[in-house]
């Protein structure tokens, strides 16, 4: 039997408005196998969006949605966005539509066929760098922003932002950058006195930052720090580090994320302190990464768990950025990255290459060893993370680039990849990148889902990402079809704030950006 919703179409095949039974039979049987046939939607035809304009109604088309939750995907929906606004989600499928016929919204001022796409909340990376050089060397900040657009990225937590960061953040808020959303996390600059602190956390509020990101401090300056923090309303990004304090003060003062994931097995190690050798130097970036992939096999598991239910009690969110040390336990395949023919800037490519000056730059002597190491690092590491959320703690994701051969936007989505291979399901590493995430920003009213009432922020990707998390690269993918190699995959359009950017061209002006260096050169 033909539900109401198709008996439109057949209609209008007869211009007397009947059909025979032949056709009757063949039109149930496409039903039958699932052929969705598009309703007819009156008005006249819209045409496609001019990238980085905003529309007052644009309408994206037979979209399947991820919409960031946790829920499986289901399609096909229509999306319609007001201003900087999703205003609705229309479910074209009559039995979500509880059992009527859909009616489809109306024609926008400009529309996106999503057919055979999928639509995600825009992506959010909670550990970024907004960067206009490296080394010293200048390089397009538009370099950074475009990658990070291309790649599906609308809004960046900037944990180490500067005065330029907030200049960008404007720019990037009344659209005359092509940029992500940016949270300016000023980076607290260190206290000789409990006093001091309070005083530096004002100033960083009244210097109009969005947050503080904390690097290694005495116990007290922590503690006056986040107090004052929490009066002033500043959420804290803490990178541990090696220091007095570990991941038990961030519980007792109430840091609202560890990044990285120094100070959780640190304060897990029994004898209080990592085994370091005689001659260990911090400061050594070569000692001090190699001995970091020797940190997690000294963690004792039942002291862990206590840690993460207390965490996880406290409310601190862990951010473990797992791409930026992935070098140390695969370095040839960190520095052989296809992709860095087309995207890599040349000043990127100079920061990258061993250099005891360039922070992250530390693969002088790197051993097989070393490597073996970080390789078994990881893999506690990953049981740890998926223990955490396991037992309710709240999993974000960054990428930390700009350093370690991870270039802005290739490094959060394998940021992703890596997380599936911690062993969480596609659909939870979508919710860490965009809900999660959202929620340790402060900002889950309105960011990170894909959801009536939220800020307009989408991704409108060729192909389906819970398959293959590398759609989502710019490169795309090759597929095979009938003995044929096809080049599939690659997000089509990124929505910020109701701004459509067309990432095809985003991509040309990245390529066209790296080769111009290049031939500077």
């Amino acid at each position: 039997m033909l539900n109401c919703r198709y008996s439109l179409y057949l209609k209008k095949i007869d211009s007397k408005g009947f059909m025979s039974e032949n056709l009757i039979h063949a039109l149930s049987l496409l039903l039958l196998a699932g052929f969705v046939f598009p309703a007819v939607v009156v008005g006249q035809k819209s045409s496609a969006p001019v990238a980085a304009k905003r529309y007052s109604r644009l309408v994206i088309r037979n979209a399947t949605i991820v919409d960031g939750s946790g829920k499986p995907a289901a399609g096909p929906f229509d999306i319609v966005v007001e201003n900087d606004t999703i205003a609705e989600i229309v479910a074209l499928d009559p039995v979500a539509a509880a059992g009527g016929t859909a009616k489809r919204p109306a024609p926008g001022d400009v529309e996106i066929d999503a057919a055979g796409k999928y639509v995600l909340p825009g992506l959010i990376n909670l550990h970024g760098h907004t960067q206009d050089e490296r080394g010293g060397q200048p390089q397009p900040v538009e370099y950074c922003t475009k990658m990070w657009l291309a790649c599906g990225i609308t809004t960046v937590r900037d944990v180490g932002a500067f005065g330029k960061t907030l200049a960008w953040r404007e720019r990037s808020a009344k659209n005359e950058l092509a940029a992500p959303r940016i949270f300016a996390y000023g980076v607290f600059p260190g206290a000789k006195t409990p006093d001091e602190a309070r005083a530096k956390v004002r100033e960083i509020k009244q210097a109009g930052y969005d947050g503080i990101k904390l690097f290694g401090v005495d116990r007290d300056i922590m503690a006056a720090m986040l107090d004052e923090a929490k009066k002033n309303g500043m959420r804290v990004a803490h990178h541990t580090g090696v220091e007095e304090t570990n991941a038990w003060d961030d519980i007792k003062f109430g840091t609202t994320s560890i990044e990285h994931w120094y100070g959780i097995p640190d304060a897990a190690i029994p004898s209080g302190r990592q085994n370091f050798p005689a001659d260990y130097n911090y400061n050594n970036e070569v000692d001090r990464f190699r001995y970091a992939g020797r940190l997690w096999r000294e963690a004792d598991w039942d002291r862990l768990l206590k840690l993460f239910d207390a965490m996880i009690e406290a409310g601190v969110a862990w951010d473990p950025t797992l791409d930026i040390y992935e070098a140390s336990r695969d370095l040839q395949r960190a520095q052989t990255n296809p992709a860095f023919k087309d995207f890599l800037h040349p000043v990127l490519e100079d920061y990258f290459r061993p250099n005891p000056a360039n922070h992250g730059s530390y693969f002088i002597g790197w051993t097989s060893t070393d490597e073996a190491y970080w390789k078994e690092n990881y893999r506690i590491w990953m049981k740890a993370l998926v223990e955490f959320e396991r037992r309710g703690g709240l999993v974000g994701a960054g990428e930390d680039a700009g350093f370690i051969y991870q270039m802005y936007g290739f490094g959060l989505i394998r940021e992703l990849e890596l997380h599936q291979e911690a062993g969480f399901h596609p659909l939870k590493v979508i919710q860490h990148v965009t809900t999660n995430n959202a929620k340790i920003l402060g900002q889950e009213d309105r960011l990170g889902r894909l959801r009536a009432g939220y800020k307009a922020d989408l991704i409108v990707v060729n192909g389906n990402p819970l398959e293959n998390f590398k759609v989502l690269y710019p490169t795309g993918v090759e597929t095979i079809r009938d003995g044929k190699v096809y080049q599939t995959g690659g997000i089509e359009w990124t929505i910020k704030d109701g701004i459509p950017f067309h990432v095809p061209d985003l991509v040309k002006d990245i390529r066209e950006m790296v080769a111009k260096a290049r031939q500077g050169r």
